[in-house]
């Protein structure tokens, strides 16, 4: 896709899901800003919302990594409060510590790349970026967000027919259904309408699959019931702060009740999925151990709910 003016091509891919009271969903979606791309969607927080007062958040999370600098989820959170709030160079920043204290995490490295991108105001690629996809990539091939940007990478340099061949890879392996799903075929839409190049019939041929196998109704990308009215009204008349604590302490509850009933394998997956909204990564591959140490039967449909959730180690 060639550039025009002062446009220029912009990938957004957000991981995770925005808690509220008993309301989890994950999800990720991708959008394009620019006058020639598909209009910007709207996305899903991994992390606890910055909505409400981000610069209070920026100061809960500066002050827990400034307890523990070595706290990598830490990072990986102000990273994304940062990124949230447009401030790009300092959600790099803070991506690069995450990196740096666990360099084998791909999200860490594609949530960076994606910041550097959005940081650079002359260079729709920058070198840097590029660097870590390509270390996401190496430590999972399959991480949605620097497959995206390769697609990205192509299309920048004019090889458009292989930017939409990664599309249409990443849509084969995105499971039907899932939240994400409309927005990237959307996207292959869009550029192979701008490129004068036919899609509809590849989009009306792909198969979609799970990543490890087909889930027919995976627990990780399900809808959840939402919260009552008196449970919303409680919770909106809380301060920000205690609303967190609300949202976590609901979290280790639901661990809790897991360790008196390890066979709830839906609860293993519903926790895994609330530790990575949270950003607490770690904690998801914990989970996801815990969980088939405690029903090895039920191990493949773990590690697939996992890999819709990019839980490390799934």
């Amino acid at each position: 896709m060639s550039e025009t003016g002062s446009t220029r091509p912009w990938g957004r891919i957000l991981l995770g899901g925005a808690v509220a009271v008993a309301l989890v969903s994950v999800g990720y979606a991708v959008s394009r800003d620019r006058s020639d791309a598909p209009p910007p969607v709207s996305t899903a927080s991994p992390a606890p919302s910055a909505a409400a007062d981000p610069e209070a958040v920026i100061r809960q999370l500066q002050e827990r990594v400034g307890a523990n600098p070595k706290d990598a989820e830490g990072w990986q959170q102000l990273g994304w409060v940062y990124f949230e709030t447009a401030r790009y160079a300092e959600a790099a920043r803070a991506y690069r510590r995450a990196t740096d204290l666990v360099p084998g995490n791909a999200t860490f490295w594609s949530s960076l790349g994606e910041a550097l991108v959005m940081a650079d105001e002359r260079d729709p690629m920058p070198a840097d970026a590029a660097k870590a996809f390509d270390r996401a990539l190496a430590i999972d091939a399959k991480d949605p967000r620097a497959r995206y940007f390769l697609g990205v990478r192509k299309d920048l340099g004019g090889d458009h027919t292989g930017a939409l061949d990664v599309w249409f890879a990443l849509l084969a392996d995105t499971p039907p259904g899932a939240p994400w799903e409309k927005d990237l075929r959307r996207t292959i839409e869009q550029v192979g309408k701008i490129n004068s190049i036919d899609v509809a019939s590849r989009l009306a041929a792909i198969t979609q699959t799970a990543p490890h196998l087909d889930l027919p109704n995976p627990v990780a990308t399900a809808a959840i019931p939402g919260p009552t009215t008196g449970q919303m009204q409680a919770a909106a008349s809380l301060p920000k702060g205690q609303q967190d604590q609300m949202i976590q302490g609901m979290v280790d509850s639901l661990e809790a009740k897991l360790k008196g009933n390890p066979g709830n394998v839906d609860g293993w997956i519903m926790l895994m999925r609330s530790r990575m909204t949270l950003g607490e990564t770690g904690k998801a591959a914990g989970a996801l151990k815990s969980a088939i140490a405690a029903n090895p039967a039920q191990e493949k449909r773990l590690r697939s709910e996992a890999a819709l959730l990019s839980v490390p180690g799934a």
